[in-house]
């Protein structure tokens, strides 16, 4: 299934990447050696040193349309181990939070929609957003998010809403950890 990514998120991570670009416009040539990034990128970089004003503002979005051309996880990675950036768990707390809300909506409207047909909605819903999910995150597990889901759509008890987000951020860290470690 290709992932469905609103608008408003899309807006949200290109803001993400602008505050990345922000902190790299600020990096001394000594930092900037050792980023892990293309010649290209770095350039840019070097080109935004000394603006001032809206001409720095309009050089770090053009920064920022760079590097999403490139892969960022090696600047996230680098930015939090040289500088103490919590840019990275920012960006995979609101991925928590996006998948979180994507596996609740469309498990709203299933039942939604089972209700409409006069019928009882029970916990085997297609829910293609949990299957991507766990795909993603293979530390999840289907039926435990099914459960969860499940109970709060039912009682619209908030308890079970947070228990889902702390199981998707505990997967993607668990993610982040397998790949710094190999």
């Amino acid at each position: 299934m290709t992932e469905y990514i609103s608008k408003s998120e899309v807006k949200r991570q290109f803001k993400q990447t602008e505050k990345v670009a922000e902190e790299l416009a600020d990096f001394t040539n000594k930092d900037l050696k050792k980023l892990p990034c293309s010649d290209e990128l770095k350039e840019e970089i070097i080109a935004t040193r000394g603006l001032k004003g809206g001409s720095r503002k309009r050089q770090i979005k053009h920064l920022a349309k760079v590097m999403r051309q490139e892969p960022l996880d090696e600047i996230y990675n680098y930015l939090q181990e040289r500088k103490g950036s919590n840019l990275k768990d920012k960006k995979s707390f609101h991925e928590a939070e996006r998948v979180r809300d994507a596996i609740i909506s469309e498990a709203i409207q299933n039942q939604e929609e089972t209700m409409q047909e006069h019928r009882q909605w029970d916990m085997d819903w297609p829910a293609f957003e949990i299957t991507y999910a766990v795909g993603h995150y293979p530390a999840l597990e289907e039926q435990e998010i099914r459960k969860i889901v499940y109970s709060y759509v039912k009682t619209r008890n908030r308890l079970h809403y947070r228990e889902l987000f702390r199981m998707i951020k505990a997967a993607i860290d668990q993610e982040e950890l397998k790949k710094r470690m190999s």
